[in-house]
Protein backbone atom coordinates (compact mmCIF):
# COMPACT_ATOMS: atom_id res chain seq x y z
CA UNK A 1 0.00 0.00 0.00
CA UNK A 2 1.31 3.08 -1.08
CA UNK A 3 2.10 6.04 1.47
CA UNK A 4 -0.42 9.00 2.24
CA UNK A 5 1.16 11.82 0.92
CA UNK A 6 -2.13 14.11 0.55
CA UNK A 7 -0.95 16.25 3.44
CA UNK A 8 2.15 17.38 1.87
CA UNK A 9 -0.24 17.98 -1.43
CA UNK A 10 -2.72 20.22 0.68
CA UNK A 11 0.18 22.09 2.61
CA UNK A 12 1.36 22.96 -0.79
CA UNK A 13 -1.65 24.04 -1.92
CA UNK A 14 -1.77 25.82 1.17
CA UNK A 15 1.52 27.52 0.38
CA UNK A 16 0.48 28.29 -3.30
CA UNK A 17 -2.45 29.86 -2.29
CA UNK A 18 -0.65 32.19 0.76
CA UNK A 19 1.57 33.04 -2.38
CA UNK A 20 -1.17 33.75 -4.65
CA UNK A 21 -2.88 36.14 -1.71
CA UNK A 22 0.57 37.94 -1.10
CA UNK A 23 1.22 38.79 -4.78
CA UNK A 24 -2.47 40.15 -4.85
CA UNK A 25 -2.14 42.24 -1.72
CA UNK A 26 1.46 43.01 -2.61
CA UNK A 27 0.24 44.52 -6.06
CA UNK A 28 -2.66 46.37 -4.92
CA UNK A 29 -0.79 48.20 -2.37
CA UNK A 30 1.88 49.03 -4.81
CA UNK A 31 -0.92 50.00 -7.37
CA UNK A 32 -2.30 52.32 -4.85
CA UNK A 33 0.67 53.76 -3.55
CA UNK A 34 1.28 55.07 -6.88
CA UNK A 35 -1.89 56.06 -7.84
CA UNK A 36 -2.49 53.37 -10.85
CA UNK A 37 -5.87 52.88 -11.92
CA UNK A 38 -7.28 50.12 -10.01
CA UNK A 39 -9.79 47.71 -11.75
CA UNK A 40 -9.88 43.86 -11.05
CA UNK A 41 -8.10 43.67 -14.57
CA UNK A 42 -5.39 46.13 -14.20
CA UNK A 43 -4.83 44.10 -10.12
CA UNK A 44 -4.64 40.77 -12.00
CA UNK A 45 -1.94 41.51 -14.51
CA UNK A 46 -0.23 43.52 -12.12
CA UNK A 47 -0.38 40.08 -9.46
CA UNK A 48 -0.74 37.37 -11.96
CA UNK A 49 -3.99 36.08 -11.03
CA UNK A 50 -6.70 35.59 -12.38
CA UNK A 51 -9.94 38.78 -12.26
CA UNK A 52 -12.27 35.48 -11.14
CA UNK A 53 -9.98 34.35 -8.29
CA UNK A 54 -9.86 38.00 -7.29
CA UNK A 55 -13.50 38.10 -7.43
CA UNK A 56 -14.10 35.13 -5.64
CA UNK A 57 -11.85 36.38 -2.49
CA UNK A 58 -14.33 38.73 -0.21
CA UNK A 59 -11.51 40.58 1.06
CA UNK A 60 -9.15 41.13 -1.55
CA UNK A 61 -13.11 42.39 -3.77
CA UNK A 62 -13.92 44.64 -1.17
CA UNK A 63 -10.74 46.18 -1.19
CA UNK A 64 -10.34 46.44 -4.73
CA UNK A 65 -14.09 47.89 -5.04
CA UNK A 66 -13.28 50.46 -2.80
CA UNK A 67 -10.16 51.66 -3.73
CA UNK A 68 -11.59 51.82 -7.78
CA UNK A 69 -14.19 54.28 -5.76
CA UNK A 70 -12.06 56.41 -4.19
CA UNK A 71 -9.65 56.46 -7.12
CA UNK A 72 -12.52 57.39 -9.30
CA UNK A 73 -12.19 60.82 -11.04
CA UNK A 74 -15.60 63.30 -10.64
CA UNK A 75 -16.87 63.41 -13.63
CA UNK A 76 -16.10 66.68 -15.20
CA UNK A 77 -18.54 68.98 -16.92
CA UNK A 78 -19.38 67.36 -20.14
CA UNK A 79 -17.51 69.62 -22.58
CA UNK A 80 -19.54 71.72 -25.04
CA UNK A 81 -19.43 70.19 -28.69
CA UNK A 82 -17.47 72.68 -30.91
CA UNK A 83 -20.28 73.46 -33.21
CA UNK A 84 -21.82 74.77 -30.08
CA UNK A 85 -19.07 76.89 -28.52
CA UNK A 86 -19.66 80.95 -29.32
CA UNK A 87 -16.71 82.11 -31.17
CA UNK A 88 -14.86 85.22 -29.91
CA UNK A 89 -16.10 87.21 -32.47
CA UNK A 90 -19.92 86.04 -31.59
CA UNK A 91 -18.94 86.65 -28.64
CA UNK A 92 -17.55 90.14 -28.90
CA UNK A 93 -20.22 90.94 -30.81
CA UNK A 94 -23.11 89.82 -28.05
CA UNK A 95 -21.10 92.43 -26.06
CA UNK A 96 -21.17 95.23 -28.79
CA UNK A 97 -25.04 94.39 -28.80
CA UNK A 98 -25.44 94.67 -24.83
CA UNK A 99 -23.35 97.79 -24.63
CA UNK A 100 -24.98 99.81 -27.43
CA UNK A 101 -28.34 98.40 -25.68
CA UNK A 102 -27.17 99.77 -22.02
CA UNK A 103 -26.44 102.92 -23.93
CA UNK A 104 -30.05 103.30 -25.78
CA UNK A 105 -32.00 102.55 -21.99
CA UNK A 106 -29.32 105.25 -20.22
CA UNK A 107 -30.71 108.00 -23.08
CA UNK A 108 -33.99 106.59 -22.43
CA UNK A 109 -34.13 107.41 -18.91
CA UNK A 110 -32.65 110.69 -18.93
CA UNK A 111 -35.36 111.34 -21.09
CA UNK A 112 -37.77 110.18 -18.84
CA UNK A 113 -36.30 111.78 -16.14
CA UNK A 114 -35.90 115.09 -17.54
CA UNK A 115 -39.84 114.75 -18.94
CA UNK A 116 -41.05 113.98 -15.17
CA UNK A 117 -38.94 116.75 -13.97
CA UNK A 118 -40.96 119.83 -16.42
CA UNK A 119 -44.07 117.99 -15.67
CA UNK A 120 -44.20 118.40 -11.99
CA UNK A 121 -42.28 121.69 -12.15
CA UNK A 122 -45.54 122.61 -14.33
CA UNK A 123 -47.20 120.95 -11.80
CA UNK A 124 -45.93 122.94 -8.93
CA UNK A 125 -46.12 126.29 -10.74
CA UNK A 126 -49.89 125.70 -11.26
CA UNK A 127 -50.51 124.91 -7.80
CA UNK A 128 -48.83 127.82 -6.82
CA UNK A 129 -50.87 130.01 -9.12
CA UNK A 130 -53.76 128.57 -8.33
CA UNK A 131 -54.65 127.32 -11.82
CA UNK A 132 -56.16 123.75 -11.92
CA UNK A 133 -56.99 121.81 -15.31
CA UNK A 134 -59.90 122.39 -17.16
CA UNK A 135 -62.84 121.45 -14.98
CA UNK A 136 -60.57 122.67 -12.17
CA UNK A 137 -61.05 119.00 -11.01
CA UNK A 138 -58.31 117.72 -8.94
CA UNK A 139 -56.28 115.75 -10.88
CA UNK A 140 -56.46 112.01 -11.34
CA UNK A 141 -53.68 109.94 -11.88
CA UNK A 142 -53.20 107.86 -14.90
CA UNK A 143 -52.14 104.33 -14.66
CA UNK A 144 -48.73 104.10 -16.67
CA UNK A 145 -48.53 102.14 -20.12
CA UNK A 146 -46.32 99.00 -20.51
CA UNK A 147 -42.91 99.93 -20.18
Amino acid sequence: MPADNSHLIIAAARRRAAATRRRAASALRRMDATGSVITFEAVAREAGVSRSWLYDQPDLRAEIERLRARHRPVPAARPVPDRQRASEASLLRRLEAATERNRQLEAENRELRQSLALALGEQRTADIRGIRGPAAEPAVPRPLGPC
